[in-house]
């Protein structure tokens, strides 16, 4: 009993603690938070109906955080209704991502819409002049330790595997795993 007392009360500190890291002052909507969350950038941030972060018996619960933070003023991040992520998620984006309704993400995964910094050799500490939207559409299940990459878009009710690079887009109804991603089977 004193040890579930301790631990909710571990709980709340971290995401007292965590929630003074927030700056992001143009949020809309609500999300469920099971762990801290941390709102970064000058950008809009959106939230649907249904938002859960954060998952109690899973990895990374009790050692991270999720961040998801829109850089620049033109940024936005949208999540639809009905999507539950996991632990250790990250997002971040320079232009636009969208992540549709009833989409699953598991622990430690990364979606990002920008390189952040130029590819040319001489250029290289200048930003990503090209980021580029991503879309994850509805009902897509996204498993543990995957990195979205700009400019893609996942079809509806596609898999993708757990520690794959997506770094290009997929049709509907696909499974897609590996580095880089490719499409294994067809739903």
């Amino acid at each position: 009993m004193v040890k579930r007392l301790f631990a909710k009360i571990f709980l709340y500190c971290r995401k007292v603690k965590y929630s003074f890291y927030t700056t992001n002052m143009a949020v809309s909507g609500t999300y469920l938070s099971y762990q801290p969350v941390v709102l970064r950038g000058c950008g809009n941030i959106s939230f649907g109906d249904n938002v859960s972060i954060g998952v109690i018996n899973s990895p990374y619960f009790y050692n991270s955080y999720a961040y998801i933070e829109a850089r620049t003023k033109k940024s936005y991040i949208k999540f639809g209704n009905n999507i539950h992520i996991n632990n250790g998620f990250s997002i971040i984006s320079e232009k636009s991502i969208t992540i549709e309704d009833n989409t699953l993400i598991g622990f430690n995964c990364h979606i990002i819409d920008s390189a952040f910094h130029n590819l040319q050799i001489d250029k290289r500490k200048e930003i990503d002049l090209n980021p580029q939207d991503v879309i994850i559409e509805k009902n897509v299940f996204i498993g543990n330790n995957v990195t979205i990459l700009k400019g893609i878009t996942i079809g509806e009710n596609s898999v993708i595997a757990s520690g794959s690079v997506v770094t290009k887009s997929c049709p509907k109804n696909v499974i897609i795993a590996g580095v880089p991603a490719n499409i294994i089977r067809e739903l």
